[in-house]
Order: structure tokens, then C-alpha cells, then sequence
């Protein structure tokens, strides 16, 4: 077997043939990208400049339009790179790399969901003592904690994968994710399995039984409640849970094709499942509360309005003839 443990850089084997078709792709993936930095700015901005918006809910949201725009940094551009160029390749440093920020995303993601639920639970279930619990203090730690934790157990995984000797330098996907890489070992990754399952778990389960503690909460509180009440509850988690459950459902996609032997699949097929998590949360996250949350709307219609208001007053009026 030929021994690549020192190999410098990493083939990326998914983009396969695509000939002409990649510029097609490449407009195409340009414009999701500019996409998803537009929304997510527009409304990381309005929650920044509108005092009234800084409640700890759209502190929340506005971290979670961060750690969007965090994550497709890592991915977009070495992509719209790759389909310009005749060999996809990327060096060992930049593939850790590359790795450290896709799966930091992807687990801050989760976590700045669990802090949004607790908010909601707040909010809904203890409304006469909101502003005593999530003051500006608990908010902070809320958050350094959603960020802080993913990051050190992303850190802790990817170190224990850098350090393997390798004996392959191909990757069958379009970035670099961890259990590519690990397939390369020359060694036995026995270690690596335990690290990485306790690092899954931990990951997924206490934020997931706190979101359902929260949700389950406020189902109870809710039941006992008025028609009104219920509606504007449904209103304000309506988005997300649409987020969550979203977000659930391309995750889970992509940690099922990550360990399956995808290769009888067809080339699309796994491209588009692999790549859900990074096109349709940060996508979809500012639309939904954007368009669903009134608050957010009307800011914005506000911040549209002053604009047109302070359009150049040297524009000469129109003369009817």
C-alpha cells in the first residue's frame, strides 16, 4: 500500500466529471451565496440599528444569522474556486480547517437553537418574571456557552483526526468532513470512533431534551390557555420550530451519507443531500423570521420608508405638461 501519511494535500473526488456544466453550476452557487450573505446582513443590521430589537429573542436570531454567514464563509468560496479550476484540491492545514468551521456551524447551529427554545419557554411559561431571568447577564452566558462548547469539542474531535497517519489523499465529497479523512488511516480508528460518537452525543442529546422540555412546557401552558394566547404563542415559536425541524432533517442527511457507502447512489443525489445543511438553514432562517415575525417586519418597512425619506432633495420635481 502506498504510505501517504505525509501528503500535503487533499483531492476532493465529488465534483467528478462536470465539463461545461460546471459554469453553469458555478452561476448558479454564486448567486445562492450572495443570496445568503444578503439576507442574513439585512438582518443582522436591522435587529443592530433598531434599539427596540434588542431583546434577548432577536439577540438570538441575529447570532444565529452570525453563525450562518460564519459557516458558508468556509464552504462558498473554496467551492466557487473549485468549479473554476481543472483539479479540486485543498492543503492539509486548509482541510482541517475547512473541517474545524463547517462542523463548529453546524453544532452552533443546534445550540443557538436550544438557547431560542429556552427563551420561548421563558417568555411563554414564566412571562411575569421574563425580564428578571433573561437579563443581560444570562444572555451573554447563554450565548458564550452556544458558541464556546461546540468549538471545543469540534477542536477536540479534529485533533485527534489530524493526528492519524494516512494512507490515501482521495475525498469523495465536495468539502472536507471528518469521516472522509478518517477512512484514510493507516491505523486502526478505534479511538477516534469513541471520540467522535461521545462527542455526537453530547452534541445532540442535552440540547435536544432541553428543546423538548421547553416545547413540552409550553404545549401544557398553552392548553390551559385562551384562543389569543395560543395564537400569539404559535406565532412566535411558529418559526422556530420551522427552523428546527428543518435544520433536524438536512443534518440528519448528511450524518446518515457520511457513514453509508453512498457510491450506489447517484452523483446528484448525494451532492444535494450532503450539501442541505449549508444551502437551506442559513437560507431559510432570516426568510422565516423575516417574513414571519411582525416586529422584524415592520422595522424594516420603517428603515425603507427613512430611506426613501432621505432620498438627495436636489432631484427636480417632475413637471406635468
Amino acid at each position: 500500500m502506498e504510505n501517504m501519511s505525509y501528503t500535503e494535500t487533499f483531492t476532493l473526488t465529488g465534483f467528478g466529471d462536470m465539463g461545461k456544466t460546471k459554469y453553469v453550476y458555478f452561476v448558479f452557487t454564486l448567486i445562492g451565496y450572495l443570496l445568503i450573505i444578503f439576507v442574513n446582513i439585512v438582518l443582522v443590521l436591522v435587529i443592530f440599528l433598531e434599539r427596540s430589537l434588542h431583546e434577548p429573542m432577536y439577540i438570538f436570531l441575529c447570532s444565529l444569522s452570525v453563525n450562518a454567514l460564519y459557516g458558508t464563509a468556509g464552504f462558498y468560496p473554496k467551492l466557487l474556486a473549485d468549479l473554476l479550476s481543472e483539479t479540486q484540491v485543498i492543503p492539509r492545514a486548509g482541510c482541517f480547517i475547512q473541517m474545524f468551521v463547517i462542523y463548529g456551524y453546524a453544532a452552533v447551529e443546534f445550540t443557538n437553537l436550544t438557547v431560542m427554545a429556552y427563551d420561548r419557554y421563558v417568555a411563554i411559561c414564566k412571562p411575569l418574571h421574563y425580564t428578571n431571568i433573561m437579563t443581560d447577564r444570562v444572555v451573554c452566558k447563554l450565548l458564550f456557552g452556544a458558541w464556546l462548547f461546540p468549538f471545543c469539542s469540534m477542536a477536540l474531535g479534529i485533533l485527534f483526526s489530524s493526528r492519524l497517519p494516512l494512507c490515501g489523499s482521495h475525498i469523495e465529497r465536495l468539502y472536507c468532513s471528518n469521516w472522509s479523512v478518517v477512512k484514510l488511516s493507516c491505523v486502526t480508528t478505534t479511538l477516534n470512533n469513541i471520540v467522535g460518537f461521545t462527542i455526537t452525543i453530547c452534541a445532540i442529546f442535552p440540547p435536544l431534551f432541553f428543546i423538548l422540555f421547553s416545547y413540552v412546557n409550553i404545549l401544557i401552558v398553552c392548553q390551559k390557555s385562551s384562543k389569543e394566547f395560543r395564537r400569539k404563542a404559535l406565532q412566535t415559536c411558529l418559526p422556530h420550530l420551522t427552523t428546527l425541524i428543518n435544520y433536524s432533517i438536512t443534518m440528519l442527511c448528511e450524518v446518515v451519507l457520511s457513514r453509508l457507502d453512498s457510491t450506489a447512489l447517484p452523483q446528484i443525489v448525494v451532492i444535494t443531500l450532503s450539501l442541505e445543511f449549508l444551502i437551506i438553514p442559513p437560507l431559510l432562517n432570516p426568510l422565516m423570521y423575516g417574513l414571519n415575525l411582525p416586529e422584524v417586519r415592520k422595522r424594516v418597512r420603517n428603515m425603507r420608508q427613512r430611506k426613501q425619506v432621505r432620498a438627495p432633495c436636489n432631484i427636480p420635481h417632475t413637471v406635468k405638461t
